[in-house]
């Protein structure tokens, strides 16, 4: 079924409208809801009432009981790469390479986590699942973490690991094609990442996905209203800014959200991903719009019966592997892959 808008612009529309139903079912699918049961016996959610250690605690402890060892993929290597100027250093990394001939597009992977949590093991399965959905290299980026890491860190070193991609596809068994993907705050990285490299004349990015983005969340949208609490609060919200931020300053920078930049014309084409139970799902949906008013084509999809964090849940979601697949699908097709 398509969109009577998108079927009057022409055929390059069609299918990349925003929806024009529901955006949420009548409750969560009963995966999802076990999920959040399980987030709330374990005490992970709400996250602001936990100290940074407690919550890295709490987060390890998760990673470790829902810990498997994912899809099998070509090969598996850890590695640094260097950071950006400054005092930061190397950057952790980890390359999947998918069975079959080099070369192949290479994605670069910032991990979710709002900005304090997270890093290469906490993501291992769905970097896993997308090499293989997506027949690319996956390039997941350990980038450093507030609130030791104020804003910009993150954003600096997202930029330097896809800079080192883009520069060296020999060492990735590269193509020279490139994306940028991530969840949730890792999201944010992606399309600020693809928005900088064209501000600032970079590394050609030939496709972004965000998955459940951060980006132009408004404690006005109905999503936020009516599902604060369904994994994030808005007490969440404020408590992750003063992590990340540091200073209200940076808040309104298109580099923290690009959702305040001024032009989007130019930055690649995008699929973002939302869950009709998230408080984020206007905020994304509203990006989507922004970049197609922009000239930007997207593919959006909204998985109205998901709440947030559902694509990482790949054990115990079934939707996480067909939003995962989607997105391969769509890499697919700006990679001209057969």
């Amino acid at each position: 079924m398509s969109c009577p808008v998108c079927r009057e612009r022409g055929t390059a529309f069609f299918h990349r409208c925003l929806p024009l139903f529901a955006m949420e079912a009548d409750e969560p699918h009963p995966q999802a809801q076990s999920v959040l049961r399980w987030q709330r016996r374990l005490g992970f959610v709400p996250l602001h009432r936990h100290g940074i250690r407690r919550l890295r605690w709490l987060n390890g402890l998760s990673e470790r009981l829902q810990s498997s060892d994912g899809p099998s993929v070509g090969s598996v290597t850890d590695g640094t790469i260097p950071g950006p100027p400054g005092p930061g250093g190397d950057l952790s990394v980890r390359a999947y390479v998918p069975d079959g001939d080099e070369p192949f597009p290479t994605i670069v992977f910032f991990h979710g986590g709002a900005y304090v949590i997270g890093g290469l093991a906490s993501h291992d399965a769905l970097c896993r699942h997308l090499c293989l959905a997506s027949d690319c290299v996956v390039l997941a980026v350990d980038y450093r973490l507030a609130p030791e890491h104020p804003f910009p860190a993150a954003v600096e070193d997202a930029y330097a690991a896809t800079e080192w991609a883009a520069a060296n596809p020999d060492r990735l068994a590269g193509d020279g094609q490139l994306a940028v993907v991530g969840d949730s705050a890792g999201g944010t990285l992606a399309a600020v990442t693809a928005l900088r490299a064209v501000e600032q004349d970079g590394p050609d990015i030939d496709y972004q996905a965000l998955i459940y983005p951060a980006t132009g969340v408004d404690e006005s949208q109905d999503s936020v209203q009516d599902h604060s609490g369904m994994v994030l609060d808005r007490e969440d919200f404020d408590w992750i800014q003063e992590q990340y931020y540091g200073s209200a300053i940076h808040e309104r920078n298109p580099y923290a959200d690009p959702s305040n930049a001024c032009d989007l014309s130019g930055v690649a084409p995008a699929t973002i991903i939302t869950a009709g139970f998230d408080p984020l799902r206007d905020g994304g949906r509203a990006y989507a719009e922004q970049l197609r008013d922009d000239g930007v084509p997207v593919t959006y999809r909204n998985y109205e019966d998901m709440i947030h964090g559902f694509a990482s849940q790949l054990d115990s979601i079934d939707r996480a592997s067909e939003a995962v697949d989607a997105i391969g699908d769509d890499l697919h097709e700006a990679f001209g892959l057969a």
